[in-house]
């Protein structure tokens, strides 16, 4: 039994399914499978039940999965402090950020990762909430920025600010987005074709929720799950769209767009930096916890 085989074992078990972790640990599977079948047989027990829909555990897997996360843990624990002797910190860290933050934040982020802890590692990933929570609770992630996010077993969740959608029209504004037409109110926004991310996108299901309770229901013109996409279509005329502002001001060419405040009332996802419950936090990861906030809030305020 081996470090490697444990890591497969346990990439295996939370995905519930060998293609998934073949893909994740970029390895074929049937060289994943013939490894996870060696821990076996040295165990002497059968650790998986494969069946049509992937793989579930034996008692004997179940043992072994919470076991083998502890000595993962504490090898990565080992290796930073290795790391701490030689004055830095090491080891990698796995974050996941919403589309509509991920330009804005990737290169700042990055840049303050790698100025504090040049020996570590980052991997930045993008998703919708949910997805990023799921990825949470199988270890694909670490950390993860996400909105309005419900309390999920096994999940931390540490609010950090409250960001602001506007209405996004197609229309000459000021350079970089400027607000024009004026505020419009909740009510008003029904009104309008929008082009907006399909369920389960968190940033959708607020907007529905808000007209919900004032007794209405959005417009929808189109699903578009890409922001970058959902911009060309509003410059294209095709509809408005609900937005944050930093998602337009990452925008090819921002200028394209007129932005105007939701009023009476307006809509302020909440912003939350997500983390893994049943996964001790390495020294690493509490560090890029902590650059993180820093980056999302200096970012924000500036945007």
């Amino acid at each position: 039994m081996d470090i490697k085989q444990l890591t497969y074992f346990v990439r295996v078990a939370e995905l519930g399914s060998f293609t998934r972790a073949s893909i994740v640990l970029d390895i074929a599977q049937p060289a994943l499978s013939r490894q996870v079948r060696l821990l076996e047989v040295e165990l002497r027990q059968n650790l998986l039940v494969r069946n049509g829909r992937g793989i579930t555990l034996t008692e004997a897997g179940k043992v072994l999965l919470e076991h083998s996360r502890g000595v993962l843990h504490q090898m990565e624990r080992l290796r930073e402090e290795l790391s701490r002797v030689r004055g830095s910190l090491a080891g990698s860290v796995a974050v996941g950020l919403p589309p509509t933050l991920g330009r804005i934040l990737a290169v700042p982020l990055t840049r303050a990762f790698k100025a504090a802890m040049p020996d570590a590692s980052l991997s930045i990933l993008d998703g919708l909430s949910k997805t990023m929570q799921e990825s949470l609770l199988t270890g694909q992630l670490d950390i993860a920025l996400v909105y309005n996010a419900l309390p999920t077993p096994g999940i931390e969740l540490r609010p950090l600010l409250q960001d602001e959608l506007l209405l996004v029209q197609g229309g000459a504004g000021e350079p970089g987005g400027g607000e024009g037409g004026g505020a419009i109110a909740l009510a008003d926004l029904a009104r309008h074709p929008l082009i907006i991310p399909a369920r389960p996108n968190a940033l959708r299901m607020h907007v529905e929720t808000a007209l919900l309770n004032i007794s209405a229901q959005p417009r929808i013109a189109m699903e578009v799950n890409s922001v970058a996409t959902i911009l060309d279509l509003v410059a294209d005329g095709v509809g408005s769209a609900v937005l944050s502002r930093h998602a337009v001001l990452t925008a090819a060419q921002p200028e394209r767009f007129t932005l105007r405040r939701i009023v009476d009332p307006g809509l302020f996802p909440l912003l939350s930096i997500a983390t893994g419950a049943d996964r001790p936090a390495t020294g690493t990861q509490r560090a890029t916890l902590d650059i993180l906030e820093r980056v999302v809030r200096d970012v924000l305020r500036r945007s």
